[in-house]
């Protein structure tokens, strides 16, 4: 339970700050892990990425100050930080399908989020297989692409990575070069709050490199190990999995470190993969 307690706390700064700038370092904080952790849980947990929940929760308040207390457009716009009418008036527009203006009619129809809440629940009976395994630093290679701290912002960078590689040799060329555990085509998401957000498309080896290809060394760690098949899509689910049924209850929580993805199998009508947590016991 002091997992999802932390996770609502921060969900308590973001709406005691929801007419303020908010940090999401800050809010990560709160939750005890990193930025980007924090954004992947709760883009999980709530069902949807955390900027949009702030921008739908700030057009949610900004609907009952333009009905409820008829203050002017641009006040609001101010209010909730948009210096410019116009891109107010179309977020404003994207969440209740209407114009702000046009709330001044009687009848007009409004939609409300209000703050939400985590908590545990039970969901089926489906059983997730893992391990907890120690590993020492270990040395990758691959290409990289940066990513944006707003994680939904990489939503295309990912797949276009991946499309890329395998169209131009590269995912060939690494998988010659594979020669360390973990053994496989290899995601990683080095993305602390130390350092510029990066995904590596990469191979476990202690091979020399050409400069085409850079290196990078995953950190000590102990990972929780998740095994899964399918599709592409299935590898996104057993994630949303691990972290809504697997990690409120595991006496687990993440650590600073990537998050790993191992293709053990390339085909992606029949994925053979792990998904590699770093946690830390409580």
């Amino acid at each position: 339970m002091e997992w999802i307690d932390h996770l609502n706390k921060a969900v308590n700064y973001i709406e005691d700050n929801i007419s303020d700038e908010i940090s999401y370092e800050q809010a990560a904080k709160i939750a005890c892990c990193s930025t980007y952790h924090f954004q992947r849980m709760f883009s999980y947990m709530a069902g949807v990425p955390l900027s949009e929940y702030i921008r739908r929760r700030r057009m949610s308040l900004a609907a009952v100050d333009l009905r409820g207390k008829d203050e002017k457009i641009i006040d609001v716009a101010l209010k909730y930080g948009y210096s410019s009418p116009t891109a107010f008036n179309r977020a404003f527009k994207a969440i209740h399908g209407i114009a702000p203006s046009s709330l001044k009619k009687d009848g007009v129809t409004m939609k409300s989020y209000p703050p939400i809440s985590f908590k545990i629940t039970v969901k089926g009976v489906e059983e997730l297989n893992y391990r907890i395994e120690e590993k020492e630093p270990f040395r990758i290679v691959g290409v990289s692409h940066s990513l944006d701290k707003e994680i939904e912002k990489n939503f295309a960078i990912v797949p276009n990575m991946w499309h890329t590689a395998a169209m131009d040799g590269t995912i060939s060329k690494l998988a010659a070069m594979m020669n360390n555990q973990p053994m496989g085509l290899l995601g990683v998401s080095s993305c602390n709050d130390c350092e510029e957000w990066k995904y590596f498309i990469a191979v476990s080896s202690t091979s020399e490199i050409d400069e085409t290809l850079e290196e990078y060394i995953v950190p000590a760690s102990t990972w929780a190990i998740f095994a899964g098949s399918g599709t592409n899509i299935s590898i996104q689910e057993l994630e949303q999995r691990i972290i809504t049924e697997w990690l409120p209850t595991s006496g687990y929580e993440y650590a600073n470190a990537p998050d790993i993805e191992v293709y053990l199998n390339p085909d992606p009508n029949n994925a053979q993969y792990e998904v590699w947590i770093p946690v830390t016991k409580k």
